[in-house]
């Protein structure tokens, strides 16, 4: 075997180099790495510091470009929407002292919380710019939860008491930071006001980008600051690391013990449910990379959860599986679809997932033919798919046919509670719902009433209507721990009377459907309207 050795050659019988030269010549050779290392080193670190300090340039540029061309404006409230107005954050779990009626013996303690869009700077923001205006809709908003706590005391007294907070995710903290509305509407508006807007939103500066690749390769650094080097640029192309505003403002779910807050333009945010902080974002140990449904299923018997994502282009919607104890990624598949569908909802039996591909759509390019975004296709189709838990991409069948696998397991009697709403008058085209009360479905049950249809299989329907000018949001059904009907429970849901400007949860016998509620709770603030709720039993 051979090895290479530095050394220095000498003759006995001439010597070629005289033995000072020798000495320099081998310390020359043993510092010449270190010194070449040394001025590396300190290249890469001046490098850095210039271009943090162009990359603070740039961000001013941009920002001041912003703020000179585009005017913020909050968009005002009709008389009728009053309580979608945004509230403060109440600061510290406040005990409830008015209680009207009685809350059972046997409900259960627990929370019950709800998610809703609660716009950080006073309202909704529309935007004016030489391109054009670009607007919020109302399902935009920043998240704020809204939390009502049951808990027994040693005599098994109920004490109740109400908190609320923002979801603070990283968006949100961008904007506080910042002191104003930075993120520019994309979603409604003139479709040059929204290009430009998704635009100035996601790229940072493509000068910028082409600096720094240009730099790179003139300098030939080493290929794992080369690799370092990418990934800055890979980071900054995102004026905000986000194409669009993390509205965490949608549902709340919890899964393994742990809670969410979650909309479907960003991964989940988990949230300690005792005080509502904001503990992080839930992204699977990085294996989920793709926005994440409101509406996650648990797999009846198995405790996995089903989760899926939509996404502009291919693979349109993408069908995952999470693991029991909420830790692992078991099953991640993109459907075979040809067009991105809005899927706000799946159902999910006890062998199957059931895909609904609808004609409301998403596709970015109607911006250049000036259509919105999101759009619903009036003359295309519907389908419904059902594939299996742990299918491929192929195992998502459209026919109506097996469709009877999945309808054989649907249970007897809904309490789902859909609600029905007052959009206000024609005129008010675009006026936010308000919903006036729920309704009981007994999919075993016929109608025994006269209808003005004739037809003698009708389900039986129960409705709860509220009073005059109340409206509700983030309705749940509380199951009854030792229940024997599946109606056995509570309805609960978070009522607002606008006469009064008073807010109370409701609690509802649901096996007396359309009793008045055994039990208010009048909060101690008003609540906005806002979307879905879930209730959050006690772990004994």
């Amino acid at each position: 075997m051979y090895t290479l050795q530095p050394r220095v050659c000498i003759s006995s019988s001439r010597s070629s180099i005289s033995p000072k030269a020798a000495r320099l010549s081998h310390q020359k050779a043993s510092t010449g790495k270190p010194y070449f290392r040394e001025i590396q080193e300190h290249l890469s670190s001046k490098l850095g510091e210039a271009s943090n300090a162009m990359n603070s340039t740039y961000q001013q540029l941009l920002d001041s470009f912003v703020d000179h061309t585009f005017t913020f404006k909050c968009q005002p409230l009709r008389p009728t929407e009053s309580n979608f107005a945004p509230v403060d954050e109440i600061g510290e779990i406040t005990r409830v002292i008015e209680i009207e009626g009685e809350i059972p013996a046997d409900f259960p303690e627990g929370v019950y919380i709800r998610n809703g869009g609660n716009p950080l700077y006073g309202a909704l923001q529309s935007v004016s710019s030489i391109f054009g205006q670009s607007h919020n809709i109302w399902v935009e908003g920043e998240g704020m939860l809204h939390a009502v706590y049951f808990c027994k005391s040693n005599n098994s007294t109920w004490s109740i008491s109400y908190n609320n907070r923002y979801v603070q995710s990283e968006t949100f903290r961008i904007e506080k930071e910042r002191q104003k509305p930075c993120f520019l509407p994309m979603t409604d508006g003139n479709p040059p006001a929204m290009l430009i807007a998704s635009v100035l939103n996601t790229v940072w500066c493509l000068l910028l980008l082409l600096h720094r690749i240009s730099s790179v390769i003139f300098l030939g650094l080493s290929q794992t600051f080369w690799k370092c080097y990418m990934l800055t640029v890979e980071f900054v192309q995102l004026r905000f690391r986000k194409v669009m505003k993390s509205m965490s403002n949608t549902s709340v779910f919890e899964h393994a013990g742990r809670v969410y807050a979650a909309s479907e333009d960003d991964v989940p945010h988990e949230v300690d449910l005792h005080n509502l902080s904001t503990l992080g974002s839930w992204h699977l140990g990085g294996e989920w990379k793709l926005p994440f449904t409101a509406h996650p299923k648990v797999i009846p018997g198995s405790k996995e959860m089903v989760i899926f994502g939509i996404n502009a282009v291919q693979p349109f919607l993408t069908v995952g599986i999470i693991s029991e104890d909420g830790e692992k990624l078991k099953q991640k598949v993109g459907l075979k679809l040809d067009r991105c569908t809005y899927c706000h909802e799946i159902g999910v039996t006890g062998t199957y997932n059931i895909i609904i591909d609808s004609p409301l759509t998403l596709n970015p390019t109607r911006m250049l033919r000036g259509a919105p975004v999101l759009e619903f296709e009036e003359e295309s189709y519907s389908r419904i798919g059902v594939m299996p838990h742990y299918g491929d991409a192929d195992s998502n069948h459209s026919a109506h046919s097996i469709l009877s696998i999945a309808s054989r397991k649907v249970m007897s009697k809904g309490i789902s509670c859909t609600k029905f709403c007052d959009y206000g008058s024609k005129a008010e085209e675009h006026a936010r719902p308000k919903f006036i009360g729920f309704a009981k479905l007994c999919l075993e049950e016929k109608q025994n009433i006269a209808t003005k249809i004739d037809r003698e299989d009708l389900i039986k329907v129960e409705y709860h209507q509220l009073a005059k000018n109340q409206f509700c949001s983030g309705v749940t059904f509380v199951p009854k721990a030792a229940g024997a009907h599946e109606d056995d429970g509570w309805i609960v849901s978070f009522v607002h009377d606008e006469e009064t400007n008073i807010s109370k949860v409701h609690i509802i016998d649901a096996r007396n459907f359309e009793s008045e509620p055994i039990a208010k709770i009048i909060l101690p603030q008003r609540v906005p309207y806002g979307l879905h709720g879930a209730f959050i039993t006690k772990r004994t």
